[in-house]
């Protein structure tokens, strides 16, 4: 049957692939369909997991990552992800996950594959599967259409697994209500803060610095340095040698259609009347008549743009109400909907959104559209040329590469094919050489290289880089006269740090033995804030994201109990105090229950699927090859 299907159809580019076609693999690892005569890496009951599998997991592994940090990926970060092991735990489920699915007796038939693939938009032309576009993408991708269609079907059968192993995991409404709660309860604090820079007349005596720099000699080392010469191999430079023909553009426009769709838009005003989250029924009723008055007038004629100046309680008031021309997902959606229902020159009655009531008023509508390949040819003829561009720089720099390896003298080469050198200056791994555009990765690649070795083709925002590194000074400590400024700020703020926590252990300790948080913090003419009420995860009014208060606050249960301890936080001391305590409304939970159990169901059946595996893994024989490398 697939054979017969591929034998209709019509064209496209992959860009799906590696999203949901392939979001199977990319999880569990994706193998090879291969001979299994490599050498083995590991079994699994029994089952061969070949070398040539792992280094393919392997390697796209190392290209998600890549994909992620760009140039920042390097050796070290590739051991400290520990990819290594992740590609081998993938290969083990997948193939763990497929003998279970086997044992299972589950099926993929031939046509629910056929259904899936010709689904899939990577394979389809103006809607329909189209055959010449599925060849091509599987063929950019090294692989054969046997190939992909067993992978797809084996990712089939794992989703087939998973729906099993999902099927009995349930969120009871007391969950989701226990979950609601906890998330929504609100504290209100009082605090006193005592800041370390409220002690500015410390000056430290020469012998203290002294003392302090010595303890702390490896704090003020020097980073490692180099100094590094390069060929930069411009796209610019070769875009002349570029020849884009009319196919080539007929190519690129039917393969990404989707790129020169124009969205429809809307150009409009708004009246805004504001409705504060916690209205009361009458407030909101009250704000609606308010808007409803307003709409009035403008239906009667009155100006709108004015009638916004006067009355709209939004940013865009002063502006007449004007939005500009927007898409559909850049208003909240009772907005967009209305808007995009109007009709030009149209007012709405008052539409109610989490800010208020608004009146709209509709100027424009933008129906979708889509470019003529005519109107998209220069956009299509300057990015294709752009890439061609960009092959070429690379193509040069990568002849220039393999002939380093023959003759081993890169500065012979340069002169030989008049190409520009450029040394450096010395530069740190944190703070690159100022004469390229992107520094960063240029220094990580850099300090990637011992003296005198070339790097391989790098791949920087504005071209490509081939780099010797000619000098490296290391890491060591300076003398203390040329950092003593430095030093003896560190000190001072060590000192003032001390003093505030000092005194913020004394009131403390005074609240504690009977006086009051006011009386204490008056002494040293401090005053005792509040917070207001705030949620469990958010951060503290007044005080920020302090992970410790806010778990200590949800701790403390009756009104005026303090705080157990003194707590250290981004701006010094604080001392807190429970000021109030409020359970969330329980109508809230009415609103919010269907999306707190869909979350809590997706977390459960992580976690259900997690223990599953991991108890079909204790039963399972694996057996795995010491000292495999690729």
């Amino acid at each position: 049957m697939l054979r017969l299907m591929r034998d209709y159809a019509t064209s496209w580019m992959i860009k799906f692939i590696l999203g949901a076609i392939v979001i199977v693999f990319v999880f569990w690892g994706v193998g090879s369909f291969r001979s299994q005569k490599a050498g083995r890496v590991a079994s699994v009951n029994g089952e061969t997991i070949t070398i040539e599998e792992y280094n393919e997991t392997f390697r796209n592994l190392v290209e998600q990552m890549r994909q992620q940090f760009g140039n920042n990926l390097n050796d070290d970060m590739i051991k400290t992800l520990n990819l290594e092991q992740q590609a081998l735990d993938r290969l083990i489920n997948r193939r763990l996950l497929l003998q279970k699915a086997q044992e299972l007796k589950l099926q993929v038939t031939d046509e629910e594959l056929a259904d899936a693939i010709t689904a899939i938009g990577a394979f389809q032309a103006a809607g329909v599967f189209n055959n010449r576009q599925y060849q091509r993408v599987l063929s950019n991708y090294r692989m054969t259409p046997e190939m992909f269609e067993q992978m797809q079907k084996q990712s089939m059968l794992i989703e087939k697994l998973s729906a099993l192993v999902f099927s009995e995991v349930k969120v009871a409404d007391a969950e989701a209500l226990d979950w609601y709660n906890w998330q929504n309860a609100t504290v209100d604090l009082d605090f006193v803060l005592i800041e370390p820079g409220r002690y500015k007349d410390i000056v430290p005596e020469a012998a203290a610095v002294e003392a302090y720099f010595e303890e702390n000699r490896e704090t003020y080392k020097t980073e490692p340095q180099r100094k590094a010469r390069y060929l930069f191999f411009d796209p610019k430079t070769y875009t002349s040698q570029v020849a884009i023909s009319e196919e080539d553009i007929e190519d690129y426009y039917t393969a990404n259609r989707d790129e020169f769709k124009k969205p429809q838009t809307v150009e409009a005003r708004h009246i805004l009347i504001k409705v504060g989250q916690d209205a009361s029924p009458e407030q909101i009723e009250s704000a609606r008549q308010k808007a409803a008055d307003i709409q009035a007038k403008a239906v009667a004629g009155q100006d709108f743009a004015e009638l916004a100046k006067t009355y709209s309680e939004g940013p865009t008031k002063d502006k007449g109400g004007y939005l500009g021309v927007f898409e559909r997902d850049r208003m909240v959606k009772p907005f967009a909907d209305k808007a995009f229902s109007m009709a030009a020159g149209e007012i709405s009655e008052p539409v109610k959104t989490r800010f208020g009531w608004h009146v709209i008023k509709v100027e424009q509508v933008n129906p979708a559209s889509i470019a003529t390949q005519q109107d998209a040819e220069p956009e299509i003829r300057k990015k294709l040329t752009e890439r061609q561009a960009k092959t070429l720089a690379y193509d040069a720099a990568e002849k220039l590469l393999d002939r380093y390896y023959e003759a081993d003298d890169l500065l012979a080469l340069a002169q030989e094919q008049d190409l520009k050198v450029v040394t450096t200056s010395f530069f740190t791994q944190t703070q690159g050489p100022k004469e390229v555009i992107s520094p960063a990765p240029f220094a990580q690649a850099a300090f990637g290289l011992k003296e005198m070795d070339v790097s391989d083709i790098l791949d920087l925002d504005d071209g490509y880089y081939i780099i010797q590194v000619i000098e490296s000074l290391p890491a060591r400590v300076p003398a203390l006269d040329t950092v003593r400024d430095k030093v003896q700020k560190d000190l001072i703020e060590v000192q003032q740090d001390q003093k505030a926590q000092q005194a913020a252990d004394a009131l403390f300790a005074a609240v504690k033995g009977g006086a009051t948080l006011e009386e204490e913090a008056a002494k040293l003419e401090i005053e005792v804030k509040t917070t207001g009420p705030f949620k469990r995860n958010g951060a503290i009014p007044q005080i920020g994201y302090e992970r410790e208060i806010a778990a200590q606050a949800f701790r403390l249960s009756t009104a005026g109990t303090m705080g157990p301890e003194v707590y250290k936080g981004n701006k010094g001391y604080y001392l807190i105090r429970l000021r109030e305590k409020k359970a969330p409304e329980a109508a809230g939970f009415d609103k919010e229950q269907a999306n707190i159990k869909q979350t809590l169901l997706q977390q459960k059946r992580n976690e259900t699927f997690s223990a599953w595996l991991e108890q079909l893994k204790a039963q399972s024989e694996i057996l795995i090859t010491k000292d495999f490398s690729e």
